[in-house]
């Protein structure tokens, strides 16, 4: 019986891993417009699984810095493009975790009003401080 039990965890967990890391992210969902809330230039958690960044036009042209970001983000492991470009004006990053590849997404949006980011997980209720520390290093390399 023990087996059994054993046997459908373990069933679990690996079906759980690979919904995790197979689940097709969505652009339509997650290629908005970003909310940045807070102080230009200080990363500011907005929620339990969600970070924001505000760059004034002073610190750079929003194009030039989204395409500062852009490097930036593509230089970090586990991180690919999800949709847009610095031509669009928009970027969208999907970065996913060293051991299970839990997807974050992270949107950059170049306008007259400079740059806003917004970093957000997709599964769980909390990211750890993850998408903030991650907007917080992007931001050290700018």
């Amino acid at each position: 019986m023990a087996g059994y039990l054993a046997l459908g965890l373990l069933v679990a967990v690996v079906a759980f891993a690979a919904y995790v890391r197979l689940a097709p992210s969505d652009p339509g969902r997650w290629h908005v417009a970003p909310v940045a809330d807070g102080p230009v230039g200080e990363v500011v958690v907005a929620g339990l699984n969600r970070a924001t960044l505000r760059l004034a036009p002073e610190a750079g042209a929003p194009a030039e810095l989204l395409a500062q970001l852009d490097a930036v983000a593509l230089a970090t492991p586990r991180t690919t493009r999800l949709a847009g470009s610095v031509e669009e004006g928009r970027i969208t990053w999907v970065t996913r975790s060293a051991a299970w590849g839990f997807p974050d997404f992270t949107t950059a949006e170049a306008g007259a009003d400079g740059l806003a980011v917004e970093a957000r997980s997709r599964f769980g209720q909390s990211d750890m401080g993850v998408n903030a520390a991650r907007l917080t290093d992007w931001l050290l390399q700018l």
